[in-house]
């Protein structure tokens, strides 16, 4: 799970799992500036944390972002509140347009023709499909994932880099969209009154697989991963994971520089694949403190479980949808699935329509879905600022997530568009943990000295 999601990735590697169960009802789609950052202690005193104040230095941390810098930021990440409806939208008229013009019902008449096995039937309906889909939505992706990206300076490649590990990830996508839609529609023709519950149980198996299989399969398809050389931090990412028994030996790096400037790590994997793996950028432009940071907090994930968590939380919601999916979906059936040419469920043809419904269902539940998020990766700050001791580190990456996320939003705003803590709450934590703590031991001298690193 990663700590700053770079879109581009997150938009190749969720092609597998989860998003692969609903990748019919989602389009395809240099060093950073140093800004001068005060450098308080990192341990508070008894005597001066009676008059440390932490939300006055939370306000001084914010203002030391230039308004311009601020204004930028802000405009890049509220153009993203625009982009989720566009998103929508397009995959609302991309889905009508199949139905409407039976485009769906002549691809599925085309499978049924080419061969009569119902399982290779899927799979003839569903690549021309997603093929179809990615071109009708290629417009929007090449303007939020390329031309966008560049506007703002958060992307390194040129066109022909980004068009081909697009075509790599389309790739990844029709390989991984056919295998779970030949299960899904033998889900369908087998049970079509329950296909709901069994369906959620396919989506849930599938998102483990996903996280299982991506670290050592799809991501090295777009970076390379190589060990990380430098000793010193090294060791002091490998002495937090002795410390919370995360079994890894090694952390690597990635070259995520070839497509980005944002930092970026996680921990991933489970059990013999997990791997710590921290991207270039992060060592380019972080401190040690501020790479100790963003890594203990990557194994907050870990350590709480979040994955397994996460998709229990996501299962609840899939299975939710699935069930309102049953009912709207026979009840346009009868009306509309003459028109379109749908016979049922069970119809390849009738993949738009569950893309309507679905993508519908999810775009609505998107303040609840980013809430379910946004508190397991508050809680990974807590158990990251417990383990590396750096609450300085956490408030100068929150600074630097400010490039690209807006540092200071209403409260509505956050619950709604955040899947993150916004900057100014990730620094409020850190300067209450810095008034709050007070250095272990009993002696004059332990209560006088900081934390030991």
């Amino acid at each position: 799970m990663k700590f700053f999601i770079n879109a581009d990735m997150s938009s190749r590697v969720t092609s597998l799992g989860l998003a692969a169960f609903l990748v019919f009802a989602i389009p395809v789609a240099g060093s950073a500036q140093q800004t001068p950052i005060p450098n308080p202690a990192a341990t508070v005193s008894p005597e001066t944390a009676k008059s440390f104040d932490p939300v006055a230095e939370t306000q001084m941390w914010l203002g030391t972002v230039p308004a311009d810098k601020r204004a930028k930021s802000d405009a890049y990440f509220e153009g993203g509140y625009w982009l989720v409806l566009w998103n929508f939208l397009l995959t609302v008229a991309i889905s009508i347009f199949l139905l409407a013009s039976r485009i769906s019902a002549r691809l599925r008449d085309f499978a049924e023709r080419a061969i009569r096995f119902k399982t290779m039937q899927v799979v003839f309906y569903v690549i021309p499909y997603f093929i179809l889909a990615w071109v009708l939505s290629f417009p929007l992706n090449v303007y939020e994932h390329f031309f966008r990206e560049h506007r703002y300076g958060m992307a390194t490649q040129n066109f022909a880099q980004w068009f081909g590990e697009q075509l790599i990830g389309l790739g990844v996508m029709l390989v991984a969209g056919a295998i779970v839609m030949i299960v899904l529609y033998a889900v369908f023709r087998r049970a079509p009154r329950t296909w709901w519950i069994w369906g959620t149980i396919v989506a849930i198996l599938f998102a483990s697989i996903g996280a299982f299989i991506s670290p050592l399969y799809v991501e090295p398809l777009f970076n390379t991963y190589k060990p990380l050389e430098n000793p010193q931090i090294k060791e002091s990412i490998l002495a937090m994971a002795r410390a919370n028994e995360i079994p890894v030996t090694q952390v690597f790096e990635v070259d995520a520089s070839r497509q980005t400037t944002r930092i970026s790590a996680n921990v991933a994997g489970f059990l013999s694949t997990t791997r710590i793996a921290l991207n270039d950028n992060l060592l380019k432009q972080c401190t040690l403190p501020e790479i100790r940071e963003v890594m203990a907090h990557e194994m907050g994930h870990y350590v709480l479980n979040h994955g397994v968590k996460l998709l229990t939380y996501f299962g609840i919601f899939i299975l939710i949808g699935l069930a309102l999916t049953q009912v709207m979906f026979e009840g346009a059936v009868r009306r509309w699935g003459e028109r379109w040419g749908i016979h049922g469920i069970a119809d390849p043809a009738g993949l738009p329509l569950l893309a309507l419904i679905l993508s519908a269902f999810f775009f609505v539940l998107t303040p609840f879905s980013n809430t379910v998020t946004r508190v397991a990766e508050r809680e990974a700050d807590a158990f990251g600022i417990n383990t590396c001791r750096e609450p300085d580190g956490m408030a100068k990456v929150a600074l630097k997530l400010a490039v690209y996320r807006k540092l200071d939003p209403g409260p509505l705003e956050e619950f709604i568009f955040f899947d993150h803590p916004s900057g100014r709450a990730r620094i409020r934590m850190a300067m209450d943990w810095k008034t709050a703590h007070l250095p272990a031991g009993e002696s004059a001298a332990a209560a006088s000295s900081p934390p030991p690193h």
